[in-house]
């Protein structure tokens, strides 16, 4: 099955669905960022086939999301985040704090994020680059910006 494209849209959503936007990449993004790097751990914990596994991280180093590193002379790979797929960690903590909110159940949720700088348990709290205040949805206005056609 074709999947639809999204990469020339005027819409930056739609446009990074282009690149994560099938179920597995951000489970892959995922289980890289928590320091499983090798294809082999990949497949054990997301239960994925060798094939889609191997289509998804083809997608995603073409995409500039991950990038491979031999460790050994097969040649064998690890799979690392670059800069723009760490920034997509970002998002997929915003995702957490959604998924802890609405669908973690009356256990709480599955896992919890210690932050560096203080030492407490946090979650991600969207905020404005300029002065610092939360951003929520109606807190905004969507304006036209320069890539608009």
């Amino acid at each position: 099955m074709q999947r639809t494209q999204f990469g020339t849209a005027a819409c930056s959503i739609a446009r990074t669905l282009d690149v994560i936007g099938e179920p597995w990449s951000p489970l892959i993004l995922r289980d890289v960022w928590v320091g499983m790097h090798r294809f082999d751990q990949l497949q054990a914990d997301l239960g994925i086939s060798r094939k889609v596994l191997t289509q998804r991280l083809n997608h995603l180093v073409e995409q500039g999301i991950l990038e491979r590193r031999a460790y050994d002379a097969r040649p064998r790979f690890d799979y690392h985040l670059t800069t723009k797929g760490a920034d997509l960690v970002e998002m997929l903590m915003v995702m957490v704090r959604w998924g802890d909110r609405w669908l973690a159940g009356p256990d709480g949720p599955p896992v919890l994020y210690r932050h560096h700088a203080c030492g407490e348990i946090a979650h991600v709290d969207p905020r404005c680059s300029h002065c610092g205040e939360p951003m929520h949805p109606n807190d905004v206005d969507l304006i036209p910006g320069p890539g608009a056609h």
